[in-house]
């Protein structure tokens, strides 16, 4: 019979990664508590400090302590969103610079992420309306995907300026700052409106939530109409708040979640963790433009303009 066994190279990395795992978890909170190894004392993960509010970076003007409502200055969150925009540009110039017929490397890699995106757009939208949506919701997916996987690179938040006795992270993930979610949520709100005034006719569009003809007309029905207006006009507006604390809520509780099992756990867990938070960033960048284009997609036909939707 022939033996079962396994090389020595794969019997090596084995007993690698299982000694990583013990140091790992004799330095973490629940295994210091029954081994203390001085030897691996360094390696221990501090006890984290959970912070919604965002820190200053740089001060523009006013004193952000005294009275932040009337100072402005650069934030973390501020410097890791343009930290985010810089690469994307950067990946799609580089990418499109010396473009060939047949691609390769970087331009190969920026024609998918364009092919698969316009395929998706205009799979729900239809080839018309999805050309002319196209844009904005891939703008939004790239910019909350890669916001979400920049903050993920080791050291990402382990730069820290100090300031006499504090402290301060010299970065921050921008989507765990409940002001860019809510600036992103507003974006899709005004695109969505303008697409669906512009495909219908603005009067014509407004009459969707302000339907008050009948009601002039002196029929009593025209009540409902009302009624059914400001609830769609309700619906509109709550779509913001949802759309801000959707994609905050789940991007902060993922920060949170990695910093309270990297403690308690420390370095063996980062795979697993890291896996997560990477599954969790495109499906919050799927949502959130996906939600975005679906809104557009009702909004232009909302008054018989649905013929372009079918359309493939």
């Amino acid at each position: 019979m022939r033996k079962l066994g396994c090389s020595p190279l794969l019997l090596g990395l084995g007993i690698v990664i299982v000694l990583l795992l013990g140091i790992s978890f004799i330095n973490g909170a629940i295994g210091s508590k029954f081994v203390e190894v001085e030897a691996f004392k360094f390696l221990r993960v501090s006890q984290p400090h959970v912070s919604l509010a965002t820190e200053p970076i740089i001060p523009l003007f006013g004193d952000h302590d005294a009275n932040p409502l009337f100072s402005a200055s650069i934030t973390n969150t501020i410097l890791a969103a343009w930290i985010t925009i810089v690469v994307l540009v950067a990946l799609f110039v580089l990418g499109t610079r010396k473009m060939k017929l047949v691609p390769k490397g970087l331009q190969n890699f920026a024609e998918f992420i364009v092919e698969a995106l316009l395929n998706l757009v205009e799979g729900v939208a239809g080839k018309k309306n999805g050309r002319r949506f196209f844009p904005v919701i891939a703008t939004i997916f790239l910019f909350v995907l890669f916001n979400a996987y920049l903050a993920l690179f080791p050291g990402f938040g382990a730069i820290t300026l100090r300031e006499g006795v504090e402290t301060k992270e010299l970065l921050r993930a921008a989507n765990t700052d409940i002001n860019l979610p809510l600036a992103l949520a507003l974006v899709s709100f005004a695109f969505v409106e303008y697409w669906g005034a512009t495909s219908v006719g603005f009067l014509r569009y407004l009459g969707k939530f302000f339907a008050f003809r009948n009601l002039l007309r002196g029929k009593p029905m025209g009540l409902i109409d009302v009624f059914v207006g400001l609830l769609e006009l309700i619906s509109e507006l709550v779509r913001i708040v949802s759309f801000t604390f959707r994609l905050f809520g789940n991007m902060t509780a993922g920060e949170i979640l990695f910093l309270i099992v990297f403690f308690l756990w420390a370095w063996g867990t980062a795979l697993g963790v890291y896996g997560l938070e990477m599954l969790v960033g495109i499906v919050q960048a799927l949502i959130f433009s996906l939600l975005t284009l679906v809104f557009a997609v009702v909004a232009v036909a909302s008054h018989g303009h649905g013929e372009e939707g079918k359309e493939h």
